[in-house]
């Protein structure tokens, strides 16, 4: 290399040193998060993530080192404690200097309440404006489905590697009355929250404020492209019924004009008792349903169970477990999402 580029070449690496040095410690809870968020902060510094690949937000214990991440954070971007509600007492005992940022509360949110019963009533509002926090009602349910499904928890749990006592402590089988915390697949969403991660970051580094405006600001472009890119690929099975594992994708049916007819558990940690079975099974065919979904986090043998080799069979996972971390991650999981659900309703799954 010629001497002359020495000097430019050895400043800029001093630095690129010296931002990454002064960077400000980000925790983010889960994997999307963490994306959006190493996206901003590209060139900057890179966000530490708490809950590890593979596992569910909803009951989880930390490892030395996620509680390490958490205690040393300046910044905490999470969903809420709807997703992950033992972090809030965690980021309280271990991060009480840190200033938490609960992404479901902030403005220009798109919040959508949980929805109930077997089957999905078609989504009547495809806009962006924000939504209320309010409870909703909510259909009865059949109590031997209840009962069932009940009795059913902690053997369900047992197989996925839960502690039923400490999923029941903290919330594990959140209640479905609220908001449904699974905000993060609506990329309508992601491209608010990039602005206020940039926001939030040049606070407190205002050394960089350029860089994360123009981070996110490119960010924004990128999901408004893949966006509309993902609803072109889903325009030929818009009108397809499916069913999925449990309901977690309702952000993303909305945003891309799709509709679940159903779910299969009521809940990610609570096994389908009998009765609901049943009425799965009756709408499944009065609806036409030719796929079903499960996640890689569970065991698939749960919806062969269900619908046998009637349906074809697909897995989608809403957050991006066999992904890389980093910036790439939430992108590659929508579309990853987008290709699984093409794949499987035209029956090539």
């Amino acid at each position: 290399m010629p001497i002359r580029f020495l000097a430019p070449l050895s400043l800029g690496m001093t630095l690129a040193s010296a931002a990454m040095a002064d960077a400000p410690r980000v925790a983010t809870d889960i994997a999307p998060v963490q994306s959006l968020v190493a996206r901003v902060m590209q060139g900057v510094g890179e966000p530490d993530v708490i809950v590890r690949s593979g596992a569910s937000p909803h009951g989880y214990a930390m490892r030395p080192s996620e509680a390490a991440a958490l205690e040393e954070a300046d910044l905490v971007f999470w969903m809420g404690e709807g997703l992950t509600p033992w972090l809030e007492g965690a980021i309280d005992a271990l991060a009480s200097k840190a200033h938490a940022v609960e992404l479901l509360g902030a403005a220009g949110s798109r919040v959508l309440p949980f929805r109930e019963g077997v089957a999905f009533e078609a989504h009547a509002d495809h806009g962006h404006e924000d939504h209320a926090h309010e409870d909703h009602g909510h259909e009865d349910h059949d109590q031997e489905d209840h009962d069932h499904e009940d009795k059913g928890h902690e053997d369900h749990a047992e197989a996925h590697g839960h502690d039923h006592d400490h999923d029941h402590e903290h919330g594990h089988d959140h209640a479905h009355d609220g908001a449904d915390p699974h905000a993060w697949l609506d990329p309508a969403n992601a491209q608010a929250w990039l602005g206020l991660i940039a926001q939030e970051l040049s606070e407190h580094d205002p050394e960089n404020a350029t860089i994360y405006a123009a981070n996110a600001e490119a960010a924004q472009a990128e999901l408004q492209a893949l966006s509309e890119e993902i609803k072109a690929q889903l325009a030929p099975v818009r009108d397809a019924p499916f069913l999925v594992f449990h309901d977690a994708y309702q952000y993303f049916e909305t945003a891309f004009d799709i509709s679940a007819a159903g779910a299969i558990s009521l809940s990610d940690a609570v096994a389908p008792g009998p009765a609901r079975i049943a009425a799965l099974r009756e709408m499944a065919e009065a609806r036409g349903v030719t796929c079903v979904f499960s996640e890689p986090q569970f065991d698939p043998k749960l919806v062969e169970t269900v619908f046998g080799d009637g349906v074809s069979h697909g897995v989608i996972d809403p957050l991006g477990s066999q992904l890389a971390a980093g910036p790439g991650h939430y992108p590659q999981m929508l579309r990853d999402m987008a290709g699984a659900m093409v794949a499987c309703v035209s029956g090539a799954s």
